[in-house]
């Protein structure tokens, strides 16, 4: 696919691919002192290659920027010229450079500090605001002289995928035609409608893609050879309307194979306890999806009763929940129910020869299909680190005072942390870019301060955040301490 392969901009330089999480300005203090590891600053010029679809990503973690929290939204600051820790391709949608449809190309500039970030809608993207200054900002642009071919064409390759499996599906009698159909779908996620993530500003996602495609896809296999023999075989044996069967069975294979598209609406991002809690809906929905299932387990188990196989399936489901009971009381891991995982459990209950079941076992095939290309087979046992990510430790922070505030300068003294607590360290943020950075072994607690300096006509407020460092790396941040630009201090109520 074009949109897959090295190209040039006019200067010979190659265009990188970037995923649509990427970022100049890296969380926390990832960027090292003064966000030394993450320059340049200014000066510096990227043409760049988008994905199809960042308009739909979001973080799912807490962030904080000044002293707002944002969480569930694509992480764009300001527009035309976006916070350096904004999402790039996001951005680049925000300012009308790329199609979220297609994807695109385009060129990123580099312009160094700037003050006051506005926020704006454009393109179905909300901008986040910051009233501060920020070191590193970048523009994006349409430039001419960057080769990027058409884009995406995921709609037309969609149009052919769906064409060529539904011939195949109403032309073939013989069940066997399953295999083809999950392989032509299986590619199709994996390498069009929803590829999984590639290396960090690499020329050509290609390799990746194929790499992980082939990766999932024959213990896919093993799985389809399963399915296939004890669930497939008897829903789709010498069924005479062929159309119907295309329509239902296909239609929810496809509906479930495109579930990033399909299922977008639902308000749930991850089925975690801490997920539901946090994202708005997410219990609501849950809560229908449960008895949709429910209800849906009620007329399939009348439809097995019906052919007297129901005591059967019911011992089956007894040995699955008696399994999931025994994952979820293992001690120092998290029990997850990815969606390939969900499929699993619930095909067995589809392998009637009904027009329902024809529709469910489809959704549910195309579920497994999209988990596996896209994410690959996932533990479903995680550690709670694993399952963290970029979250919250709920770890302590530090008891900070602004003990000396002046119009020009601002001094911070903080308490030494719990005996036993295995901190290492302090890290400050001023303006979420790390400036302090001690190891409390190094000084005595007397000289647990910091100063920070400013210039006396500065107008624009300034955050503080304070965490602690263990093993060199930093935990929880404290809430967002306010310098204001008139020289008073707020000690603000938000916590990361």
């Amino acid at each position: 696919m074009w949109s897959s392969l090295p190209t040039t901009d006019d200067t010979g330089q190659d265009v990188v691919n970037l995923d649509c999480i990427d970022t100049l300005f890296k969380w926390k203090n990832e960027c090292g002192l003064n966000g030394i590891d993450c320059g340049p600053f200014s000066n510096k010029t990227l043409a760049f290659r988008c994905p199809a679809g960042c308009k739909a990503v979001k973080v799912l973690n807490p962030r904080l920027i000044g002293a707002s929290e944002v969480i569930y939204r694509p992480l764009v600051v300001g527009g035309p010229e976006y916070r350096g820790d904004s999402f790039i391709c996001a951005s680049a949608i925000h300012a009308g450079i790329i199609r979220d449809s297609g994807g695109g190309c385009g060129r990123l500039d580099r312009i160094g500090k700037r003050e006051y970030f506005a926020s704006s809608w454009s393109q179905g993207i909300e901008s986040i605001a910051f009233d501060s200054y920020f070191p590193v900002a970048f523009t994006v642009s349409k430039d001419p002289g960057v080769r990027c071919g058409p884009g995406e064409l995921r709609g037309v390759l969609l149009f052919i995928s769906i064409l060529f499996t539904s011939l195949l599906c109403i032309f073939t009698i013989s069940e066997r035609h399953f295999f083809t159909t999950f392989v032509a779908i299986f590619v199709h996620v994996g390498m069009v409608s929803d590829p999984p993530g590639a290396y960090r500003y690499n020329t050509s996602t290609f390799p990746d893609h194929l790499s992980k495609l082939t990766g999932g896809l024959l213990p896919a296999m093993f799985c389809a050879i399963v399915i296939y023999k004890m669930i497939v075989a008897r829903t789709l044996a010498n069924i005479q309307a062929p159309f119907e069967k295309t329509i239902l069975w296909l239609g929810g294979f496809w509906f479930g194979a495109l579930s990033n598209t399909t299922f977008e609406w639902i308000p749930i991002t991850r089925l975690t306890a801490h997920d539901l809690e946090q994202q708005t809906g997410a219990k609501l929905a849950l809560s229908f999806i449960i008895i949709a299932i429910f209800c849906i387990f009620v007329q399939q188990a009348y439809s097995l009763w019906l052919e007297g196989r129901l005591m059967r399936y019911l011992g089956i489901y007894a040995v699955f929940i008696i399994g999931i009971a025994v994952c979820i009381m293992i001690p120092g891991v998290v029990f997850r129910l990815h969606h390939y995982v969900l499929a699993l459990l619930l095909l067995p209950g589809t392998s009637i020869q009904t027009r329902p079941s024809l529709l469910y076992q489809g959704i549910l095939l195309g579920l497994f299909v999209n988990g596996i290309a896209r994410w690959g087979f996932a533990s479903i046992l995680e550690t709670p680190a694993a399952l963290r990510s970029d979250g919250a430790f709920d770890s302590l922070t530090p008891s900070f005072t602004a003990s000396v505030v002046e119009m020009d300068y601002i001094s911070f003294t903080w308490a030494q942390p719990p005996a036993g607590s295995a901190f290492d360290g302090v890290s400050i943020l001023v303006n979420d870019v790390e400036r302090h950075r001690s190891f409390l072994g190094d000084q005595p607690s007397s000289e647990n301060n910091f100063t920070w300096l400013r210039p006396a006509d500065m107008l624009l407020p300034e955050y503080f955040r304070f965490g602690y460092v263990r093993k060199g790396l930093a935990l929880d941040y404290s809430a967002a301490g306010i310098w204001h630009g008139n020289g008073t201090w707020d000690a603000g109520s938000v916590r990361v």
